[in-house]
């Protein structure tokens, strides 16, 4: 029986670089890991155009007023007495433009 001496060291050679290259892939991946904690850290928002204009508009809403209530009092006035008048023609004309603006 023959034992070939030469190539003995050689396979623990073998066996010592795949042991590296498992370590250097190992240090990679934690680095990775560690790259992606930093990021995940980093929580960012951002806010649509939509979102703005939308803000924008509550704002405008808010800063309104709500009812003019002298207003209120001399239409309920006129139409208690009478005196409210409507005009035929331009209740027509302003439901169908609003009819037309919906579609």
């Amino acid at each position: 029986m023959a034992i070939n001496i030469n190539n003995l060291n050689a396979n623990n050679q073998v066996k010592q670089n795949l042991d590296q290259q498992a370590k250097v892939k190992s240090d990679g991946a934690q680095a990775a890991n560690t790259e992606q904690a930093k990021l995940a850290r980093q929580d960012s928002v951002s806010i649509t155009p939509q979102a703005k204009q939308l803000t924008e508009l509550q704002k405008k809403a808010a800063d309104a007023p709500v009812m003019d209530q002298k207003k209120i009092e001399k239409l309920k006035m006129a139409i208690s007495s009478g005196e409210y008048k409507v005009n035929p023609e331009k209740l027509a004309a302003s439901i169908s433009n609003f009819e037309f603006n919906l579609l």
